[in-house]
């Protein structure tokens, strides 16, 4: 692969020091995390003891101050565990930027040192049941009654929704002004009224809880506005690039693992008086593969440089997520077919990288909304 020249020797410091955890505090219980549909609880005070947790949140809310490279490190280090890199990327870089970029200073003060320490669990309620994509048809509702709002309605497909004590909710404050009409609150899932289904029980991505998130007359004080009221949907648009682009960075890393699990195996592995990686149809995919994902980094590195300078627009990063998804997939399925029965084994990494694939194309926007995005911008 081409050398990288993005990061420098902190970023690779940190690295190190991501691949370590990874190495000690998730790959020995991902099995057992499979089977009860959620990482351990100390996984997080862990990751906030190290700084892994909401790295670019400035030191004076309890983050590092550092820039969006390190986020993108924790992606692409722990995101071929379970998927688990995105339970700490929704957590650190998507409900914590919402909060830094639009809550007034005391809401910062109250939730930001926790997420960074890993005492609280962010997730974000935006998806409704039927809803999918399509975030302008928000049935759930938040109306003003003197210095709080009622919520009512629901979430669902909700990332961290079984292990979250607080969830930045997208909710229609004015149900006649369409998207202008959307605002976003804090709701803490101590709060009368909030409740939580079960466990959603997913095909793959299984270590990473999901679930179902209930409001039932909630009494969310004003002050858990984030921002303006009705300039939700507004915010939502401006953070969905680089929430798209870390979808984009998870993808390639995948496939970049899952290629190099399978260059070993198929040079074990022997069939018919030789390996299987001596077999030109398999060195022909191999290489394929290969070069596609060098195609697909050098492109997310791009993106990542356009973030870091604020140049990023919805329509190139659509284009990162669309195609890196898709890559991720097909990446996965033939090395799945190259190693052969043992690839559809549910204990071997490749079987449950294949698995945690799919989802990549459906969340965060599908792939056909990518698509119609990039549309727009022809």
């Amino acid at each position: 692969m081409l050398q990288r020249t993005l990061f420098n020797e902190d970023h690779e410091l940190f690295r190190d020091m991501l691949t370590r955890f990874g190495r000690e505090e998730i790959a020995p219980h991902i099995e057992e995390w499979d089977e009860q549909r959620t990482m351990d609880r100390s996984v997080w005070n862990k990751a906030g003891e190290l700084g892994i947790l909401c790295p670019t949140v400035p030191e004076e809310y309890g983050g590092q101050g550092c820039d969006r490279l390190f986020s993108a490190i924790v992606l692409e280090e722990l995101t071929p565990l379970g998927g688990l890199g995105l339970s700490f990327a929704l957590h650190s870089d998507i409900v914590a930027p919402y909060l830094m970029r639009h809550a007034c200073d005391a809401t910062k003060r109250k939730y930001l040192p926790k997420m960074a320490s890993g005492e609280a669990i962010g997730a974000l309620g935006m998806s409704e049941p039927g809803g999918g994509s399509d975030l302008k048809a928000l049935k759930t509702t938040a109306i003003k009654r003197g210095d709080h709002y009622i919520l009512n309605g629901s979430k669902t497909f909700i990332s961290n929704g079984m292990g979250c004590s607080m969830a930045l909710v997208a909710a229609k404050t004015d149900t006649a002004a369409g998207a202008k009409g959307i605002s976003l609150l804090v709701v803490d899932t101590d709060m009368a009224g909030f409740g939580k289904g079960k466990k959603l029980k997913k095909v793959g991505q299984r270590s990473q809880d999901t679930a179902e998130l209930f409001f039932n007359d909630v009494k969310v004080p004003a002050e858990n506005l984030i921002g303006e009221e009705g300039r939700g949907f507004v915010y939502m648009m401006e953070e969905l690039p680089w929430e798209r682009l870390q979808l984009a960075i998870g993808a390639v890393a995948c496939a970049k693992d899952a290629l190099n699990m399978t260059i070993a195996y198929t040079s074990e592995r022997k069939a018919f008086g030789q390996s299987v990686i001596g077999f030109q149809n398999t060195r022909f995919k191999l290489a394929e593969l290969k070069s596609e994902i060098q195609i697909a980094q050098v492109f997310v590195d791009k993106c990542l440089e356009l973030t870091l300078q604020s140049d990023l627009d919805a329509a190139t990063a659509s284009m990162a997520k669309y195609w890196c998804s898709d890559l991720q997939c097909k990446v996965l399925d033939e090395c799945v077919q190259l190693f052969g029965g043992y690839g559809y084994m549910s204990e071997y990494p490749i079987a449950r990288g294949w698995t945690d694939a799919r989802a990549q194309r459906i969340y965060g926007g599908t792939n056909e909304i990518m698509k119609e995005l990039i549309a727009r911008s022809l």
